[in-house]
Parts: structure tokens; sequence; C-alpha cells
């Protein structure tokens, strides 16, 4: 399979770029990318909370159907950009609109989306061609859309009294997730005091971070959207390794959630973490003990204990390395190299993470950002810095856990 380029990266970063309830007054601007890790966060909360009691097969079978259709449905959302619900909604109930509609967006995404492989494109394709919001998948991710966009729809409502819209626009949201109220979690996330609900919107709140705070860029990304850049970027680069499933969906968690103590703590950028010996050993001291009195105690008091669980794995929770390779053998968790994941561990049954992998993906969502940012005329020296210091740090070690990062990076001179 030919490697992933620059082209299919820039495509994933895009959505940083495009602003949502554009037509709105809106105390801040309000980005795609950001919902859309908002929704895949719900998603999995909801996902968590619904397969309980499947077989193995069956769990991940859900999860990966909500990962792609999660990244089916950005990719969709790129290429048609901000037509308003209503618009599209009258669109998708026609059938044939809807198919040409389909094959339009396909055909611009096939030239960028090609290196994953015809099985993934094909994929792509059905899943567009005949979209069926009542599979559990389907329900989950309409669902996580829903409760996404209603997060938003709350910054926005008391800043527009006069807007006729507004109660239509609640009232729709309302009936919807009503009428998604039989799968596990919907109603608790509907009941502002639950521990499921305290817990999304706190994962909410990280699209008000900025990243690089005190650094000009345009786009200014968000905590919150750059996790779900890390997330998509770690799941296509497992397919192009051949990673398992367990594995794919493992990585793409990670991703999605790896700066969950940034809640805690701000985003601390990694020159500060390595200024002063010993100052990466108190920030991560202080992340796990937040982590364990404000996430995991709440999430297990609350009766989620599964989900609390689940999070530790995905943070390397405990462990001496946050973003190191892991494998799961009765009960323990184990660090291991890459070379011993791709040959040994490959396979559902060790629960393997790709952590250095993943660790990749968020240094060159960094490269971008930073790339992008003065690509559009900002000119900055902590931004030319960045742009030297990742570059530098793949120079001698150009392959890294399955990828061509030398290479790729060399598609942005």
């Amino acid at each position: 399979m030919p490697s992933i380029r620059k082209s299919l990266l820039q495509l994933v970063f895009s959505g940083s770029f495009m602003k949502r309830w554009n037509d709105k007054l809106r105390p801040m601007e309000l980005f795609e990318v950001d919902k859309q890790a908002h929704k895949m966060m719900i998603a999995w909360l909801l996902y968590m909370e619904n397969c309980q009691g499947l077989g193995e097969e069956e769990r991940l079978s859900l999860a990966e159907q909500l990962v792609e259709g999660g990244l089916f449905d950005y990719f969709f959302r790129l290429i048609i950009t901000d037509i308003k619900p209503p618009v599209f909604y009258q669109i998708k109930a026609n059938p044939d609109h809807y198919r040409r509609l389909s094959e339009w967006v396909l055909a611009e995404l096939t030239p960028r989306i090609q290196t994953l492989g015809e099985e993934f494109i094909g994929r792509m394709r059905s899943y567009l061609a005949v979209p069926d919001p009542q599979d559990p998948a389907g329900r989950i991710l309409h669902a996580a859309h829903i409760y996404a966009s209603r997060y938003e729809f709350h910054l926005i409502k008391g800043l527009n009294p006069w807007d006729e819209e507004l109660d239509e626009i609640e009232n729709d949201f309302t009936t919807i997730l009503n009428a998604h109220s039989d799968l596990l979690g919907v109603p608790e996330l509907m009941n502002e005091t639950s521990a499921l609900a305290r817990f999304a919107k706190l994962c909410g709140r990280l699209r008000f971070q900025r990243r690089w705070s005190q650094t000009p860029r345009i786009p200014e990304t968000s905590v919150l959207g750059h996790l779900f850049i890390v997330a998509a970027f770690a799941y296509l680069f497992s397919l192009e390794i051949g990673a398992c499933r367990g594995r794919r969906l493992n990585n793409f968690f990670t991703g999605l959630f790896h700066d969950l103590p940034e809640l805690l703590t701000r985003d601390i950028i990694s020159p500060v973490k390595r200024s002063v010996a010993g100052i990466a050993d108190i920030i991560r001291e202080y992340e796990e003990k937040e982590l364990e009195n404000r996430v995991f105690a709440r999430l297990s008091a609350g009766g989620h204990y599964e989900i609390a669980e689940r999070l530790k794995y995905f943070l390397g929770y405990g462990l001496e390395q946050e973003l190191g390779n892991t494998v799961r053998q009765n009960g323990e968790t184990a660090l291991v190299s890459f070379e011993d994941l791709q040959e040994w561990y490959n396979d559902d049954r060790f629960d393997p993470r790709d952590g250095e992998l993943v660790k990749l993906c968020d240094n060159l969502a960094a490269f971008i950002e930073a790339y992008t940012a003065l690509r559009n005329g900002i000119t900055s020296d902590q931004l030319q810095q960045s742009l030297w210091r990742i570059k530098s740090a793949y120079q001698k070690d150009s392959y890294k856990s399955g990828v061509h990062i030398g290479s790729l990076l060399a598609d942005f001179d």
C-alpha cells in the first residue's frame, strides 16, 4: 500500500478552519474539528454503556463501525462544507439527490484517501450509499452528534434572544435525543447532574483551551480539536501498518483522550516540561492525582467503573511511560517494543496499543499547526523553532513505529 502523504493529513486538519453556527452571534468561534472530537468522545461513552453483554467480536465490530462512521461523516462534512441542517435533511430525504451528492463527495475525496486502500474506500462508499441510522452504530453516532451540537447551542443561546429559529432548534435536539432514550447512557446525558453528563461537559470544555496560547496562529487550534486530529492520524496510520482491529481502535481512542489531563493543568508546552529537572514528574504526579479525584472516582461512584478503567488504559495511568506501547495479559498491562508489538502481539486478544505511534501523531499534528500558520503569513520564532525541533527529532530515526516519518515531513518542504 502506498504511504500516507501530505494531502490526506491536510484534509484531516482542514476542519480546523471550518466554522460552525456562523449565522449566529457567538461568544467565540466554534469549529467543526472541535465538534467532531466532542461527538466521538460522547459516542465512546455511549458505546461503553451499550456494549456490556456483547461478545468480543460484537464489541470490536460495533467500535469499528463507530470510529469509521465518524471518520466518514467528517470527510463528507469537509467536502459539502457548511450546508444548514434543514437543507441537508431535505437532500437526504430524496434518495436520488442524496445518491448523487454522495457520489460527487466520494469522487472529490478519492484522490486524497486512495492511499488508504480499496477496502477502506469501499467501506466508505457503502456507508455513504446506504446510510442506516437505525443500526446500533448509526444510532449511537446520531445521538452523539445531536448531544455535541446541543452543547454548542447552549453556548450561543443566550446571545441570540431575538432569533426565531432557536426554539425550533432546541425542540429538535430534545425530540431526537428523547427518541434515542432507549440507548443506555442517553437518559443520563440528559440529566445534567449525572456522572456521565458531568464528564461529557468536562470534555467539551477542552474547546476553550487554545494551543500555543502565547503564539498568534491561523487557525488557532484548541486542545479539543487537536485530540480529534491526533486520533484520526493514529487510526489512518494504524491501517497503513497493518494493525489488528483492536489495536487500531485503541490507537484512535488513545489519541482522542491523550490530552485529557490538560483540563487540570492547561497546555504546558514541552520546553517548559524539559526546562527544570524533575518538573515533568511533578506535573505527571499532579495530573494523576487530579484525574483520580475529579474524573475516575466520580465515574466509578456513578456506576461507570468500566469507563474509568478503560480511560486509565488509554492514558497509560500508573505506567512509567504514559504513551508507551502496551499489551494486556492476564489482567496485567506491560510495556513492549514496537517490534514485539508488530510481530508477537498484533492480535485482538492482547488488547494492544501503540502509544509511541500516538506520540508521533501528536508531534505531526503540532508540526502541521505550525507549518499552516507560517504558510498563512504568521511570522514567529516559536513556530519556526517548533518546525525545526520536530524535524530534527526524526532526522536520525526517520522510520518510527512503522511510519516513514522523515519522508513524510519532507513533503512539507
